[in-house]
């Protein structure tokens, strides 16, 4: 197992840096021309701008896959898990407990050595293209908050989880895949109501003619919500955007106070047809399912590793127990399911087409593709992406692709 996981690291660092460099050597090649397409709508140096952002960010990522992967080995490999295992065994508290206590302590270890890298994209990176509003202060407080989260959430999450292992029998791979499914589905109704507003302030959204305007939208499409929300996007960064959250009677819509500023009402409805799309399309549903579907096949596999022996030898753990296994599979996974990724990018950019149809039966296309060329303009996405690069990577087509796929609709 270890040199299985040895292969994939390299195998999926080497993947990665070759497709980094043809993207940022793509972008640097189209740097000082902006495509005909956004011509006349966005000027060359926010164009040229978006390039070096973006190259700066993929650069950095690299960075970080290579800091994760070393991590990784560490962990495993180089004997930290052990380690820690063997330090919470020295306590001599029960299995339960002591298993809660090394994937705690593995967590926050974890966020800890994260740290640096989160920093340096926030208060230098982000910063740098004018994108950070966030300070020293509030960067810490959300990290106390996460940390409360953690503790209210987290351990009794993971003592229940810990226990199953430790209490169902054979099977208990199924009962970890049906807590996970109603975790999950939990957290989707809970968190627009209970968790984001930690994090950031929402107010309803005063503007009377824009929200007559989004409620009719929600009428002819027989779309009910908790409320229309705006986001104090802006204490943290410029970069806009808008959302639908949550599930059942828990649904809100939420624009960033940022997005409200820069589009028109028109374009504004043409953003949240869109969001509305991902809903009437039943993308949402079928996310969760094909989610469910490989966590099930995730779990199934935990449920075979954890009962081989060479599972824990050939990755650095001397002991075997349930926690062990789980650690070293959360850590392990990765490095194969990368693999995975454009399949899943594959599928979130045919999602993508569909809401944008859908948006343009709801409102002018022409809308959507002014609202489009805005938040490309401000949050300096690059216009031209290495297509590889894209089709491996990118949740989203590509700028012009999708601006033609609209032009295309609106003919």
């Amino acid at each position: 197992m270890d040199t299985a996981l040895i292969i994939a690291l390299i195998a999926g660092f080497c993947l990665q840096y070759a497709l980094v460099r043809r993207h940022v050597a793509h972008i640097a090649a189209h740097r000082d021309a902006v495509p005909p397409a956004f011509a006349g709508h966005i000027p060359l140096d926010a164009h040229q701008k978006a390039a070096d952002y973006t190259r700066a960010k993929v650069r950095l990522g690299l960075v970080d896959f290579v800091f994760s992967a070393g991590l990784v080995l560490l962990w495993t490999v180089g004997g930290m898990l052990d380690a820690l295992d063997r330090l919470w065994s020295g306590f001599e508290t029960s299995a339960l407990w002591s298993g809660v206590g090394v994937v705690i302590s593995f967590i926050v270890i974890s966020a800890l050595l994260d740290l640096p890298l989160s920093w340096y994209r926030t208060f230098r990176l982000e910063q740098r293209f004018g994108f950070n509003r966030m300070t020293l202060r509030l960067f810490i407080v959300d990290l106390l908050k996460q940390g409360a989260l953690l503790a209210v959430i987290g351990v009794p999450l993971i003592s229940l989880v810990i226990w199953t292992m430790l209490k169902s029998g054979d099977h208990w791979w199924f009962l970890l895949w049906l807590i996970w499914l109603a975790f999950s589905l939990v957290m989707m109704w809970a968190y627009p109501a209970f968790i984001a507003p930690w994090f950031n302030k929402f107010r309803p959204l005063t503007d009377a003619s824009l929200r007559t305007r989004i409620e009719s939208l929600l009428q002819r499409n027989g779309f009910a919500s908790q409320g229309i929300f705006v986001m104090d996007g802006s204490s943290r960064s410029t970069h806009g955007n808008a959302y639908f959250t949550g599930m059942g009677a828990n649904k809100r819509i939420v624009f960033f106070d940022t997005l409200i500023g820069e589009l028109t009402h028109e374009e504004i409805e043409a953003v949240l047809a869109h969001e509305l799309g991902h809903f009437k399309c039943r993308h949402i549903t079928s996310r969760i399912t094909i989610m469910a579907a490989v966590f099930f096949a995730g779990c199934a596999l935990l449920g075979w590793l954890a009962g081989q022996p060479w599972f824990y030898a050939d990755l650095g753990v001397s002991a075997r127990s349930p926690h062990a296994a789980l650690i070293l599979f959360l850590l392990i996974a990765p490095a194969f399911t990368f693999f995975l990724q454009p399949g899943f990018s594959w599928l979130s950019r045919r999602h993508e087409f569909e809401a944008d149809d859908f948006a343009a039966g709801q409102s002018q296309a022409t809308h959507l593709i002014h609202a489009l060329v805005k938040l490309y303009r401000e949050n300096a996405n690059t216009l031209t992406p290495d297509p590889l690069y894209s089709s491996f990577h990118d949740s989203h087509p590509p700028a012009p692709v999708r601006i033609a796929h609209l032009q295309g609709s609106s003919a």
